[in-house]
């Protein structure tokens, strides 16, 4: 018998590597947890430097084949594995939602928007062009964007369909060739996807999957001599030593660290809309993401406004198993749930107006579930303002001017996102401005936003940008030929 809102048990399988074309059997393996139950769906190898030494082997050997295939025929192979992602979307979001703990109809967008990028850089690719430079007449100089070689991609576990995708179709569209590691705990759609893209008839070695633990595979591919380029999604903390391994290479890097975005509320703002919004987005994943908007920063004249209309967003919450789609789902894992009940426990002066607290729906007693919490007038310098919390917990600073309402949403460490909610056009653009972040939205916010926008941050958020034609640039390297006419 299963209590009620509780998935079926299912017998436990081995998520092996997928390397050349081919799974390889795991030598070790680990436990991959449920977030939703706390029990196993099954095994998964744990790859080490053996296993990433052999996947940047093949990556390297299939690199001048297809650095050298035309890019109509990458855009080809690209589009066709993007109807595949496509076709495939309730089984590659089926085991999102089981990894991950995130409610099934998130899990669903993720899919599609995964299918989105192989099928958005398979189009960009084939207009991606170099330049002529009229230097003199007697000289014919123009410029070649030349693949990288090998792309390592290290990704993190709140949105594995959409991470790998985001790198490895921009990578993989101009020449190179990838090597996967995904988080720990969610593995298999990373997989899956390795698999699909043979299927869609790219060679084998194009794209690569090393499954294990970060301190093992993760730390071998960062330090892989044969690794030309890398690609991190994950803590400020791990960032640091991914950009430390490439440095002693010499090469090039894209990390896309943490975030503790602002919501900036002006009085003339539309505040039921801000508020509904702005639950939403830490709602997302559990509030599992870089981009959330965990700081709400709100003028004095609406604060006592926003604050009901927040809570009375969270006092509609669902929570529930990721699988039964619930409005909240578990937070990845118990140890991440002890993170989160730490920083709400050591809120020190703000005032806890909802939730704070593990939950247990339906009375499952191993899951990883936290509470909706709002934390109202915390102190701008304390930990809950500053540091990336990374589960449901909004809190709520006043301002009485525009300047201390920009000083606060610049008084953190990170700079990735921020909103601007204001009727007026031109503090709008003043204020967007002002605020430090790779994105700022106004009266609206897109949390990451979509395919085509460039996305990436400032200090201790990370450097370089995806998404967008810009990542095109990230994994090539411009060539300059000067020719004596």
């Amino acid at each position: 018998m299963t209590s009620p809102g509780v998935t079926p048990y299912t017998a436990p399988e081995v998520t092996e590597s997928f390397i050349d074309g081919r799974q390889v059997a795991a030598r070790q393996v680990y436990e991959n947890i449920d977030p939703s139950t706390g029990r196993t769906w099954g095994q998964v190898a744990r790859g080490g430097r053996q296993e990433v030494d052999q996947a940047v082997g093949a990556a390297r050997a299939a690199h001048p084949v297809w650095r050298a295939t035309a890019p109509e025929r990458r855009a080809e192979l690209l589009c066709r594995l993007a109807d595949l992602i496509a076709g495939e979307t309730e089984t590659l979001a089926r085991m999102e939602s089981e990894d991950s703990g995130k409610p099934l109809s998130q899990a669903r967008n993720d899919a599609r928007v995964c299918s989105r990028y192989f099928r958005f850089y398979g189009h960009a690719i084939d207009s991606y062009y170099g330049l002529s430079l009229p230097l003199r007449p007697d000289l014919h100089v123009y410029t070649r964007r030349e693949p990288l070689g090998v792309t390592g991609h290290v990704l993190a576990w709140n949105y594995p369909l959409q991470l790998m995708a985001r790198q490895v179709a921009p990578a993989v569209a101009t020449g190179n060739c990838a090597v996967v590691k995904p988080a720990d705990e969610t593995p298999r759609t990373a997989v899956a996807l390795a698999r699909l893209a043979i299927e869609a008839g790219l060679p084998p070695g194009v794209v690569n999957v090393v499954t294990g633990l970060g301190p093992e595979a993760g730390a071998a591919l960062t330090a892989h001599p044969g690794v030309d380029h890398l690609g991190f999604v994950g803590s400020t903390r791990i960032g640091s030593l991914v950009a430390a391994a490439a440095a002693e290479r010499v090469s090039p890097v894209t990390l896309e660290l943490g975030g503790k975005s602002a919501h900036l509320v002006f009085a003339d703002a539309d505040v039921e809309k801000a508020a509904r919004v702005a639950a939403s987005a830490i709602l997302q994943n559990a509030g599992q993401t870089c981009s959330a908007g965990s700081r709400v920063l709100v003028h004095e004249s609406v604060h006592a406004e926003l604050v009901e209309r927040v809570t009375g967003h969270f006092a509609k919450v669902s929570i529930g198993p990721g699988t039964d789609d619930p409005d909240l789902g578990p937070l990845v894992s118990r140890k991440q749930q002890e993170r989160v009940r730490g920083y709400v426990e050591s809120a020190g002066s703000g005032e806890l107006v909802f939730g704070g607290s593990v939950v247990e729906p339906n009375g499952v007693t191993g899951g990883a579930y936290f509470a909706p919490t709002l934390i109202d007038g915390v102190d701008p310098t304390s930990p809950i303002a500053r540091e990336e919390v990374f589960g449901p917990v909004l809190t709520t600073m006043r301002f009485s001017t525009e300047e201390e309402a920009v000083a606060l949403a610049n008084g953190t460490d990170y700079a990735l996102l921020g909103a601007v909610w204001t009727r007026d056009l031109s503090r709008a653009h003043r204020v967007a401005a002002a605020v430090e972040a790779g994105q700022v939205y106004v009266n609206t916010y897109g949390a990451g936003g979509g395919v085509e926008l460039p996305f990436g941050g400032f200090r201790k958020s990370g450097y370089g940008r995806e998404k967008g034609v810009e990542a095109l640039d990230a994994y090539t390297a411009t060539k300059t030929v000067v020719v004596q006419l």
